[in-house]
C-alpha cells in the first residue's frame, strides 16, 4: 500500500472513530487531535485543527472535543458507512418498497432489491431489476432523510427499469411523456416535463394502469 494511501485509510479510521464516539459517547482527545495532525501535514488548515494544536489538550473540555470533533468531520466530507450506520441502508430498503408499489401500478413484475455490489469500491448502494443494476449508485447519506431517500431510490430504479425495458419509465398517461422523480415542497413526487410542467403523483402512488 502506498504512503498515501495508507494516510487516507488511517485518516478514515479516526474520523469512523470521531463519528461513533460522538454518537454513542465518550469522545475522547486523542483521535481528535490525531486527526488535526494528519490534516495539517497535508495542508488542509482549518479553523478547527489550529484550535486543536494550539490549545492544551488537558484544556480541551468535553464540549470542547464534541465541537471540534464535529467540526473536522465537517470540513473533511465525512459521510458514514452502511456498516457504520446499517439505519441508513434499512432508510434505502423502506424507500424501495415505496417505489415498488409504482412498478407494480406501472405492470412491470420481476424482483427488485437493493444490492451492494462487490465490484463497486464506493459504498453505495444499487437498485437491482431482474437480476440487474445499472445506472446510478446511491450514497449513504441519502438515507438520513426519508424524502430525499425515496427520490434516489426513485431515480435509481427508473434508470435500470429502462435499461432493461429499452423504454421510457414511468410515463405521463396525460401526455405520454416521461415522468422524473424530484423533491417538490419537501415531498418526492414524480414530475411530467409536458404543459409547463406539473406533478403527477407522489412516488409510490402512480395510479395503476388499465389492463
Amino acid at each position: 500500500m502506498h504512503s498515501h494511501e495508507k494516510a487516507e485509510q488511517v485518516a478514515n479510521e479516526l474520523r469512523s472513530r470521531i463519528y461513533t464516539a460522538l454518537r454513542d459517547g465518550g469522545l475522547n482527545a486523542e483521535p481528535v487531535i490525531e486527526l488535526a495532525c494528519l490534516l495539517e501535514e497535508w495542508g488542509m488548515r482549518t479553523p478547527a485543527t489550529r484550535e486543536l494544536l494550539e490549545r492544551p489538550t488537558a484544556h480541551l473540555t468535553a464540549q470542547d472535543l464534541t465541537r471540534l470533533g464535529e467540526d473536522l468531520l465537517r470540513d473533511t466530507g465525512f459521510e458514514p458507512t452502511f456498516a457504520l450506520e446499517p439505519r441508513l441502508w434499512t432508510a434505502l430498503e423502506q424507500a424501495l418498497m415505496t417505489v415498488e408499489r409504482d412498478v407494480r401500478a406501472t405492470g412491470l413484475s420481476g424482483t427488485l432489491r437493493l444490492v451492494s455490489p462487490e465490484w463497486d469500491d464506493s459504498g453505495q448502494a444499487w437498485v437491482e431489476f431482474q437480476g440487474i443494476h445499472h445506472g446510478n449508485g446511491i450514497r449513504p447519506g441519502v438515507g438520513s432523510d426519508p424524502q430525499w431517500a425515496l427520490a434516489s431510490v426513485a431515480d435509481a430504479t427508473q434508470e435500470v427499469i429502462m435499461e432493461m425495458i429499452w423504454g421510457v419509465w414511468p410515463v405521463c398517461s396525460a401526455h405520454g411523456l416521461g415522468l422524473r422523480a424530484e423533491l417538490g415542497h419537501e415531498m418526492a413526487v414524480w414530475r411530467c416535463t409536458g404543459a409547463g410542467t406539473h406533478s403527477v403523483a407522489p412516488v409510490g402512488e402512480l395510479p395503476p394502469e388499465p389492463r
